[in-house]
């Protein structure tokens, strides 16, 4: 194994995260620049050129220590073609030559993937999969992504929508969703979603909560309020976490019962509940799963937090290793 490094970049509508690494997934530095997204835009490549060839020059390195680049990107993501379109969050509406900009503008050879399949990588790699072949990865944000590896091959699909684990129905009579269905999973297990299902469910509730009177009268609460309000007791935010879990669970189960990993990880913000929501979770899945699943497919929490989409993107880069 040569000595050289890789470069991962991960990037997102408010920062753009860089890390540089070992061929063994371990992280020698990082840093991380703000998002330009005005002028649709089209300051972000320029942005990321600058930023790595500064950082290349800073430590006296030459593009022969590297390997290459990969980078985790919203949107609708072309791997051959390395090009992202349809990313609203960054201003990209219409196709952006990423990977040929990059290339030229660095000198390395350079390779994309959709962000949440990036973040699956990373915790595939050298997080909570612990390297096996078959992990799926759920990521509870803003949205709800995913990402499946099986036999050790990130699933893309016909049309690059492999993965989305979000839009798994969980609730056929569900709230509507921004993709145009109903009841998808993310409607209800993004951290917006866990509130809007609370909502929901306290016109019913009649008994004391402190939750339930923060959202009855109008005041700021957030899926965290939930998750700690449900875990010191309060009954009306046991009663949504509750049904988060099923949920959870129920998508959870369904792809365990299809693909059989090892372990199906839960990262993102939401995840932060930590072993709360794990084990609820997992009461769940074990109820809506068959046997041989129960006993071999395993419910963890993801490790790597905010390093996981920078190191599953540098890990894009193995491939250059000819």
């Amino acid at each position: 194994m040569s000595e050289k490094k890789i470069i991962g970049i991960d990037l997102g509508g408010t920062t753009i995260k860089f890390g540089i690494l070992t061929l063994e997934g371990e992280i020698q530095d990082k840093w991380a620049i703000e998002t330009r997204i005005t002028n649709e835009g089209k300051y972000i490549i320029p942005d990321i050129i600058e930023s790595i060839n500064h950082r290349i020059d800073l430590y006296n390195l030459t593009k022969a220590d590297f390997l290459g680049i990969g980078m985790g990107s919203p949107g609708s993501v072309d791997i051959e073609n390395v090009t992202v379109k349809g990313a609203y969050n960054l201003n990209w509406k219409n196709i952006q030559q990423v990977g040929k900009e990059i290339n030229e503008g660095v000198g390395l050879p350079f390779a994309i993937d959709n962000d949440a399949n990036v973040a699956a990588l990373g915790e595939r790699w050298v997080g909570a999969g612990a390297n096996n072949p078959d992990v799926i990865f759920v990521t509870l944000g803003t949205g709800v992504g995913g990402g499946i590896i099986a036999a050790g091959n990130l699933i893309h699909g016909v049309a690059g929508a492999g993965g989305e684990i979000g839009h798994i129905t969980v609730d056929v009579d569900g709230f509507d969703c921004t993709c145009g269905k109903k009841g998808c999973l993310e409607t209800v297990a993004s951290a917006t979603g866990v509130v809007r299902l609370a909502r929901k469910l306290s016109e019913e509730y009649e008994g004391e909560s402190q939750i339930k009177d923060s959202i009855d009268n109008g005041e700021q609460v957030t899926s965290k309020d939930i998750f700690g309000a449900a875990e010191a007791g309060d009954r009306f935010a046991v009663i949504v976490v509750d049904k988060v879990s099923q949920y959870l669970g129920l998508a959870c189960g369904n792809l365990g019962n299809t693909l059989n990993p090892d372990s199906i990880v839960i990262g993102g913000g939401v995840s932060a509940a930590g072993e709360f929501l794990r084990n609820q979770v997992e009461k769940y899945f074990l109820e809506y799963t068959f046997p041989q699943v129960q006993e071999t497919t395993s419910i963890k929490l993801a490790q790597l937090g905010n390093d996981a989409g920078i190191i599953g993107a540098a890990s894009l880069a193995m491939k250059f290793d000819k």
